[in-house]
């Protein structure tokens, strides 16, 4: 795994669901387009997974 994940918001989170928004703003996301690094772990990999089709991920 890498040691960074660096996490873009590439949709608005307003039609998810309430639980995706409160991941999505727990990513420390709170407009579209913003980027936003964080440490690649089990924690932060299920969040992601929970709002895959609004993020785009890649490992640094």
């Amino acid at each position: 795994m890498a040691e960074k994940l660096k996490i873009t918001l590439v949709k608005s989170p307003i039609g998810a669901i309430p639980k995706q928004k409160a991941t999505v703003a727990a990513l420390g996301l709170n407009k579209t387009g913003k980027t936003v690094e964080q440490p690649d772990n089990a924690a932060i990999r299920g969040m992601i997974q929970n709002v895959r089709h609004l993020v785009k991920v890649e490992e640094i």
